[in-house]
């Protein structure tokens, strides 16, 4: 094929944003070194991926995978027992959580904040109370 028209590649592809997603994924899968599957004939890659897309020489359903792959920006675990393992992981911390809660009420300790005043020395704690001696020192 001396040139590649996008009517050749519709012609495989039907929807042209989808060729042109296809094309692109084709060209950097070559820039990164995959087997061309037609002679290069001093042509760019992306003008080698539409030749091989018209020539119906790649795998479509492939690409389109790699495409959806490579968009993605959460990648789902098939191994369940990764989910096992994080399901146990979160159950020991919790178990852990709850032994300290109970050591902490068990010594007596009140463990809200909110009771406490902040550091600092009495003319910083009397200024974010709004409360001063009137000047005097």
């Amino acid at each position: 094929m001396a040139r590649v028209t996008v009517e050749d590649c519709v012609e495989k592809v039907s929807n042209r944003f989808e060729l042109v997603l296809l094309a692109a994924q084709r060209a950097r899968d070559l820039s990164v070194g995959a087997e061309m599957q037609v002679e290069k004939d001093n042509d760019k890659n992306p003008v080698v991926a539409l030749r091989e897309i018209a020539e119906d020489k790649v795998d479509h359903d492939a690409l389109q995978e790699e495409v959806v792959r490579g968009m993605q920006r959460h990648i789902e675990r098939d191994d369940p027992e990764d989910d096992e393992d994080d399901i146990e992981a979160l159950e020991a911390e919790m178990a852990a959580t709850a032994e300290i809660e109970a050591m902490i009420e068990a010594a007596g300790i009140d463990s809200t904040l909110a009771d406490t005043k902040p550091p600092g020395n009495d003319l910083t704690n009397s200024l974010s109370t709004g409360v001063t001696n009137g000047g005097k020192s």
